[in-house]
């Protein structure tokens, strides 16, 4: 109906913009929703040791070079479990919506071979993979109630021991990343047709009254290459670094599926072409129907995936005692904005401005003489999120995070354990979608608080 075609341009794009919004928490994941704990090891190391990596394959993620340190065919299999836990509190109401209380998985997978002066390996992990998921009853479900990013890359890698204190190493990723965002629609923010910018609000409909339920997925395959050195200065000091380089994804294949939710409510005065008494549920039916407004449509779009260099050592203590140090730099200010064409909106731009990151990682294990080892780290990073952009999407912000864990030999099986405790400062964002662009923080109207517990195994076979 003619009436309704103001949803073409106002309610898709906003609907697209967010949606999209969630495909940003991919790139963003490397801090706020990566995850780095690729082997429960470097784990319970928090993450340290660029310049010594774990002898389990891991070394294809951490540090290329340092399969060619043991120079050892080796196997291992593991996985960690993340409990994310969080809240949204309104500064206004004091209402507090809490996130749901899931645990998700992440695997890992490594093999390596030896071969002359070189070793081959190939790893299968997931460094993007946790889900940012509230009630649909969330009171920032209209920006977002679950957004997903899953990841399944597969590296092939090559390190080769220049001398007896100088090793290099490069792997090839290849990826495939799907996403998911779900939210939903609040009638009340929707315009009124010939109303002259009045929403349905003026119409006494209440705010949060949902109408819609979107879902837009969509995936993306990219290939990349992960670098890295290690050299050997002496019995007791390493040095070692890596290089991912930056990519983009191309997500051609978005899908946006809707659903219409019932609201009972009718019109309580006569609109354009509309008499008063109309049920509106009956009114914005046909814009679900495909083809129409709110039916599925796609999407596409390109994402930065920023590169990234990691720098640090490793010292001999004693014969028992090993310490780790490393320094983490993420080239978030890439994103500037984000571009979204769709088959049906015009163009919509979202801004980004996010900043870079820096990180470091502390760790250590002391090994007894029956070859148990004890392992603990602290690692902290800084937030590329911008204030303006905290969403329940992305509710990012300066974290610590604290480690142990211990392995565990059984002949030549070793079992490592790790438990991980992350504490993200708290951080003013909102959860509210007005559409403004560039968004500012006078638009924050709450506090989120978020922590997570995180808990890895893996085993590892030496041949």
């Amino acid at each position: 109906m003619k009436s309704l075609r103001f949803l073409r341009s106002v309610a898709v794009p906003a609907v697209l913009a967010a949606g999209l919004c969630g495909l940003v928490a991919a790139p963003a994941a490397a801090q706020g929703y990566g995850l780095y704990e690729q082997g429960a090891c470097m784990m319970a190391r928090a993450g340290a040791g660029v310049a010594a990596p774990c002898s389990d394959g891991s070394a294809i993620f951490y540090n290329p070079a340092g399969l060619a340190l043991d120079g050892r065919a080796e196997a291992s299999l593991g996985g960690t479990a993340i409990a994310p836990r969080g809240t949204f509190t309104n500064d206004s109401t004091s209402r507090v919506s809490t996130l749901s209380p899931n645990t998700y998985f992440a695997p890992t997978i490594y093999a390596a071979m030896p071969w002359h002066r070189a070793v081959v390996g190939l790893g299968l992990f997931a460094p993007y993979g946790l889900t940012s998921e509230w009630p649909t009853t969330a009171e920032g479900r209209f920006v977002g109630y679950k957004s997903s990013v899953k990841s399944f890359y597969i590296q092939p890698t090559f390190a080769f021991r220049a001398t007896d204190r100088v090793m290099f190493g490069v792997g090839l990723d290849i990826t495939h990343m799907s996403v998911e965002l779900n939210r939903r629609l609040d009638l009340s923010s929707l315009p009124i047709p010939g109303a002259g910018g009045l929403t349905f609000a003026a119409l006494g409909v209440p705010q949060g009254t949902d109408f819609a339920d979107l879902s837009l997925t969509g995936s993306g395959n990219h290939a990349g290459a992960h670098v890295g050195f290690l050299i050997k200065a002496n019995k007791q000091w390493s040095f070692g670094g890596r290089y991912l380089f930056r990519q983009t994804v191309s997500v051609s294949n978005g899908e946006l599926a809707t659903r219409q939710i019932a609201t009972g409510l009718r019109t309580p005065v006569p609109l354009p072409g509309v008499p008063a008494g109309t049920p509106i549920d009956a009114l914005l039916a046909s814009e679900f129907g495909a083809g129409a407004v709110l039916g599925p449509q796609t999407a596409t779009t390109s994402l930065p995936l920023p590169d990234q260099l990691v720098l640090g050592g490793a010292y001999q203590a004693s014969k028992e005692l090993r310490l780790f140090v490393d320094y983490q730099f993420t080239h978030w200010s890439l994103f500037k904005q984000l571009v979204i064409t769709n088959a049906v909106a015009p163009a919509t731009v979202l801004y980004g401005n996010w900043k870079d990151t820096h990180g470091v990682r502390i760790g250590g294990e002391y090994t007894l003489p029956d070859r148990v080892v004890f392992r603990a780290g602290f690692d902290a990073h800084t937030a590329a999120e911008p204030d303006q952009s905290v969403t329940p999407i992305l509710p990012e912000a300066p974290r610590r995070e604290v480690a142990a864990g211990v392995g565990v030999p059984i002949g030549s099986l070793r079992v490592d354990f790790a438990y991980m405790y992350v504490h993200q400062s708290d951080r003013a964002g909102r959860s509210i979608d007005t559409g403004a662009i560039p968004p500012t923080v006078a638009l924050n109207n709450g506090l989120y608080h978020y922590y997570a517990n995180l808990f890895g195994v893996s085993l590892v076979l030496g041949f």
